[in-house]
């Protein structure tokens, strides 16, 4: 066995531990049912106080507190008499069908809790920027854009502003120098946004631009373009660094957080898969576990 499959059986060792302890918890629960005290009953089924309490608090009022207790005991009761009279008189292949669901059921929320757990302690979520980059490659041609996006260096001026041809001027220009004088003044700026090599959607832009509009958009959000627009709140001053249209290849900035997410789902269900198979190896090599010849 290697140290890495040691490794995991450990991991899933430690996960059943848990997993019992849990179920211990359960039983214990309903070997002290005897001393929680009952507020209703229907047939074999309590309800118990402690249960309302709960949902009180979950609630956070006391207000028409008698009256929520009255209306839940009511539904409840309600509930289970529906389930009794529907044990009788529902068809034995319908009950079978809801038994088989309830138990998949039951079955999915255990196993998939438990493979969480394992994948949580044992998953490895750390994508390097050469992983993401090869996917990109790859699969570039599926990642389509889907809207307008833009680089962007912007300012909002409030109205009037004394200084604002100086403004200009080291917004389009842009250097070292025009960078440290624009800081200088940027608290009287009412927003601002430097960093141009970040993709932005153009709805988003449209959004921070009251006088820009889906209808005049493609006049101003043009590549290398320089606007000055204005309103009754401010002047609006922009430098479009770079364009993609719709159906444009998204850039790898642009998408680095949907393929790392894709990359560690992929990674996760390797591992997963990979444990599964450990698992029925162990179980095999332990007469935990074997498959019978149908007799034909």
């Amino acid at each position: 066995m290697t140290r890495t499959t040691s490794k995991r059986i450990r991991l899933l060792n430690i996960a059943f531990g848990v997993a019992m302890m849990i179920l211990m918890a359960s039983c214990t629960l309903f070997k002290n049912n005897q001393e929680r005290e009952v507020v209703a009953r229907v047939g074999d089924n309590y309800l118990y106080a402690d249960e309302i309490d709960a949902l009180l608090e979950i609630r956070g009022t006391k207000e028409d507190s008698a009256v929520f207790v009255s209306d839940f005991i009511n539904n409840w009761a309600v509930k289970q008499l529906l389930v009794s009279k529907a044990q009788i008189n529902l068809p034995e292949s319908k009950l079978e069908e809801f038994e088989r669901l309830v138990a998949n059921y039951r079955t999915d929320l255990y196993t998939g809790a438990y493979k969480e757990a394992l994948a949580a302690q044992g998953e490895d979520t750390l994508i390097t920027v050469e992983e993401m980059k090869a996917f990109y490659e790859e699969k570039k041609e599926n990642f389509k854009l889907k809207e307008k996006i833009v680089q962007i260096r912007f300012i909002e001026l409030p109205k009037p502003f004394l200084n604002k041809s100086e403004v200009i001027r080291r917004l389009k220009r842009f250097e070292a120098e025009d960078v440290d004088y624009l800081d200088s003044v940027g608290v009287q700026f009412r927003k601002l946004n430097f960093n141009d090599s970040l993709w932005i959607p153009a709805s988003r832009v449209i959004e921070e631009i009251p006088p820009l509009t889906i209808d005049n958009e493609s006049r101003y959000l043009k590549n290398s373009q320089f606007f000055e627009l204005e309103d009754s709140l401010g002047v609006y001053l922009a430098r479009i660094n770079g364009v993609l249209q719709v159906n444009d290849v998204a850039p790898l900035s642009y998408i680095s957080e949907t393929i790392g997410q894709v990359l560690r789902n992929r990674r996760k269900q390797d591992y997963l898969n990979q444990l599964e198979t450990e698992i029925i190896d162990e179980a095999t090599k332990n007469n935990e576990f074997e498959v019978y010849a149908s007799e034909q």
